[in-house]
């Protein structure tokens, strides 16, 4: 262990992800889950905070995403092939998109899959984390109708 990585005080961030550009949200929480707001971060150490997101279901999409966009999926059989819309998934785990979306901006490896584990995201704006007194973070965008 560095002594970067022994020094890092984890603070607990809560974002509200309701009306939100949901890549908007994921590249502000990737960087906070990186440490990069901190002046002792590091590349190829985990410096990063904890991130807890709230009403994912809610997140918005631009323009007509919400049907056109497409998640896809391979089991590796023959005829495995399946897409589902955005649309789909949200109704059955809204929580897998900002965490499909996420996961794409960390790093790829043992670093990244280390970084995502401070990262909780629930679908109602209740969470089990208020013992860790999480301030809020705020997303600089415009909020879509």
């Amino acid at each position: 262990m560095t002594r970067a990585h022994a020094q890092a005080s984890r603070a607990w961030w809560v974002v509200d992800a309701a009306g939100k550009p949901l890549g908007r949200v994921a590249s502000e929480v990737a960087s906070v889950l990186r440490g990069k707001h901190k002046p002792e971060y590091t590349p190829h150490e985990d410096t990063g905070d904890f991130v807890i997101i709230v009403n994912a279901g809610k997140v918005a999409l631009t323009g007509g995403k919400l049907d056109k966009k497409f998640y896809y999926h391979h089991s590796g059989i023959p005829g495995g092939f399946q897409a589902e819309s955005y649309r789909h998934i949200l109704e059955r785990k809204a929580t897998f998109p900002l965490e499909k979306a996420v996961r794409g901006m960390l790093p790829k490896g043992v670093l990244g899959r280390q970084m995502l584990t401070k990262l909780k995201v629930y679908e109602t704006p209740d969470h089990p984390h208020a013992a860790q007194q999480p301030k809020p973070l705020t997303i600089r965008s415009r909020s879509v109708r």
